[in-house]
């Protein structure tokens, strides 16, 4: 079977499709045939080496995927071979991987393998966010940087189910065009406007009740200068590079909150909740009630130009492998 595979990390570049022999599921695992496979700003920061987790070399790309399985490993009697899965599986941009069934769920009727493979970590991670740990509220200003993203378009439309008044702060006009598609009220060009005047024109010189931050860099500081009373920062990522020095004298003049936001990290610290918290975002998208944005597809051997595109900020919503 093919594999986009990087041997050492570094440039985005240095990937190669080679033919390895196909896996075995170990003890708890399910060999699965990928039909489709999600790719993700972390990915790009595994490459380079700069993500927490550091995986063992060689490896794929991928923490995502939706396909079938094809053998089950000992212990395991949630999936039999030919079962349609999704969820999340390492090494996925690959024709054939494993996962740890207890990672993996059943792909709900009807449900677009595409969707399935790429809404995971993007929506799971923004549903966490808003409802679990801002517990956002009706009525309530959410405001979201990079907003045309893949966890910002995420936000956008989960902030507005939940019935938040949604402003979308992103680079140009075609990305804030997207943001309206997904039901932003507001928007603002960060490159063209200043965020902190925007913000109290917007917001009447209230502020926002929730800032959900997955760029950093010299986005952040304005923002929590922007920040309502009682209000409640996500500190969800740094797409922008450069994690930001926030004075912490400002949470208290502001009255505000900051809080981090780590799905990887709930679901280790509690497998049982997340899974529960992921059941339901699943069947809010099997409902038809969240519809994420997959804006293109790559083939394997166009994985590494897929990685390349998330890091140059050329993405809107999520892209998926399909080998």
């Amino acid at each position: 079977m093919r594999a986009a595979l990087y041997k050492e990390f570094g440039p985005l570049e240095n990937m190669t499709v080679v033919d390895l022999p196909s896996p075995q599921p170990g003890k708890g695992e399910v060999a699965i045939k990928v039909k489709a496979a999600g790719v993700s700003f972390p990915d790009v920061l595994t490459v380079q080496k700069k993500y927490q987790y550091i995986p063992e070399l060689p490896f794929s790309p991928g923490t995502e995927l939706c396909g079938t399985v094809t053998a089950v490993g000992e212990g395991v009697t949630r999936f039999k071979v030919g079962d349609a899965v999704f969820g999340n599986a390492r090494n996925a941009c690959r024709e054939e991987t494993v996962g740890e069934a207890a990672k993996l769920l059943p792909l709900p009727a009807g449900m677009d393998p595409l969707v399935a493979a790429g809404f995971g970590m993007n929506y799971a991670t923004s549903f966490y966010a808003l409802k679990y740990r801002a517990e956002l509220k009706p009525g309530e200003t959410l405001l979201v940087l990079g907003a045309s993203g893949g966890v910002g378009i995420a936000a956008v439309e989960i902030g507005k189910m939940m019935g938040a008044r949604v402003i979308a702060c992103a680079s140009t006009a075609e990305k804030l065009a997207t943001c309206q598609r997904f039901g932003a009220d507001e928007l603002i060009n960060y490159e063209t406007e200043d965020m902190r005047e925007a913000v109290k024109r917007i917001t009447g010189g209230k502020g926002v009740d929730v800032c959900y931050d997955p760029v950093g860099d010299k986005y952040a500081e304005p923002m929590v200068r922007s920040m309502a009373w009682n209000g409640r920062y996500l500190v969800v990522g740094f797409a922008a590079g450069q994690i930001p020095k926030i004075p912490l004298n400002l949470a208290l003049l502001k009255g505000c909150s900051l809080m981090g936001v780590f799905w990887g990290g709930f679901t280790v610290a509690q497998p049982e909740r997340s899974r529960e918290v992921f059941a339901e975002l699943t069947q809010l998208v099997a409902d038809g009630k969240l519809k994420p944005l997959i804006s293109a597809t790559y083939t394997l051997e166009q994985t590494a130009q897929a990685l390349i595109d998330l890091n140059s900020r050329k993405v809107q919503g999520k892209i998926v492998i399909v080998p």
